[in-house]
Formats: C-alpha cells, structure tokens, sequence
C-alpha cells in the first residue's frame, strides 16, 4: 500500500471512530454520561482508536495538515492506553461533545471519495 494509500485508510478510521463517539453521546447530558460506565467505555475506547490511528499517519500528511491538533489527539490515546489512573471523565466528555465533531468536520474533505459502483 503507497503511503498515501495508508494515510487515507488512517484518516478513514478516525473519522469513523470520531462518528462512533457522536453517536454515543447524541441524547445525553453530562450527568447521563457520568451515570452510564459502559457509555464511558465506548467513548473512551473509540477515542483510543483516533488517537491510535492519528499517530499512524505520516508526519507529511500532519505536517501539510498542522490545523488538526495531531499532538493532543496522540496524547489522549496515550493517557487512556496507559495512564488509565488518569482518565478525567469531564475531560471526556468535552472531547466528545466538543472536540471530536469539530475534528469530523475537519477529517470529512480530506477523505478521498470511493469510486462509484456505476
């Protein structure tokens, strides 16, 4: 797979773990949230899955894409990977119900479009 064949399929899955966390979240309210731990599971785990993905893509693809703030998105992935201890559920919540829809609006134009079945 060419590199940016790899960055595309990376850029695919954030955006769709970024719709995950929306659809999630749709309904609730912090303390809904708060009340619900496998709703906080979920969200936590598609996150990861960004953060994950963000760090797989290449440093040229970041670099021509500096508006996405790959760094703290790379970061979060790190503190629920291995500083569970650490995870602040308020924290949580603004990257899903602030942070995340603005990244698919960000990730939507740099998916490149499938080629119809026509």
């Amino acid at each position: 797979m060419r590199p940016e064949e790899k960055d595309a399929a990376y850029l695919w899955d954030m955006l769709q773990a970024a719709r995950g966390v929306v659809e999630l979240v749709a309904g609730l309210d912090y303390a809904r949230y708060l009340a619900d731990r496998r709703t906080q599971l979920a969200v936590e785990r598609q996150v990861e899955i960004i953060g994950e993905a963000a760090r797989r893509v290449s440093e040229a693809f970041r670099d021509v894409h500096g508006d996405i703030p790959w760094v703290k998105i790379i970061a979060q992935r790190h503190v629920l990977a291995h500083e569970y201890g650490e995870i602040q559920q308020e924290r949580i919540w603004r990257v899903a119900t602030i942070h995340v829809p603005e990244l698919i609006v960000q990730l939507e134009p740099l998916i490149p479009t499938l080629p119809s079945d026509s």
